[in-house]
């Protein structure tokens, strides 16, 4: 696998799985029905924030993709955040990892003090622990911020972790 700059030209690999995910409404806080050109122009950021993907090196298939920028303007942004989609059909082959380590490197690299995550659903049990193996702590979690469709409302952790 290796992770590179995302350009319009994967889009077509994107969407799919970035509607599937969205639409579930299970781990982000995006509108359910966003359609293709609001999810683009959400998702494909430009510098000098970043969207990268990550690419089956064999096959040239978009497994997963990461989007990094920072986490408030001003005065707040010495402090970086992100987002990850990792296609479902290719869960568990540590593609989401590869991710957060790339963005962590990111981040280090253009001078940001820490990462912060604003919006990490408390029930993404598998997004949560991987997050804390990678050195961050829930710092806060506002109680039954999310409406989850299955487990009905629930909490948003923030999450935080210095570079």
């Amino acid at each position: 696998m290796s992770i590179r700059e995302a350009t319009s030209a994967d889009w077509p690999a994107i969407w799919p799985f970035f509607r599937t995910i969205v639409a579930a409404g299970e781990t982000f806080t995006f509108p359910l029905d966003l359609g293709e050109e609001d999810g683009r122009g959400w998702w494909l950021l430009r510098a000098p924030d970043r969207t990268v993907v990550a690419v089956d090196e064999e096959t040239g298939t978009v497994l997963g993709t990461a989007k990094m920028n920072r986490n408030q303007a001003g005065n707040g942004a010495h402090v970086a955040s992100a987002s990850y989609m990792v296609d479902p059909a290719h869960g568990g082959r540590g593609v989401g990892r590869a991710l957060v380590e790339h963005s962590l490197e990111w981040a280090r690299e253009q001078g940001f003090r820490g990462m912060q995550f604003n919006a990490v659903v408390e029930t993404n049990v598998h997004a949560v622990r991987l997050y804390e193996r990678l050195g961050f702590r829930v710092v806060g979690t506002v109680p039954e911020a999310f409406h989850h469709p299955a487990e009905g409302y629930v909490g948003l952790h923030v999450m935080h972790r210095p570079l």
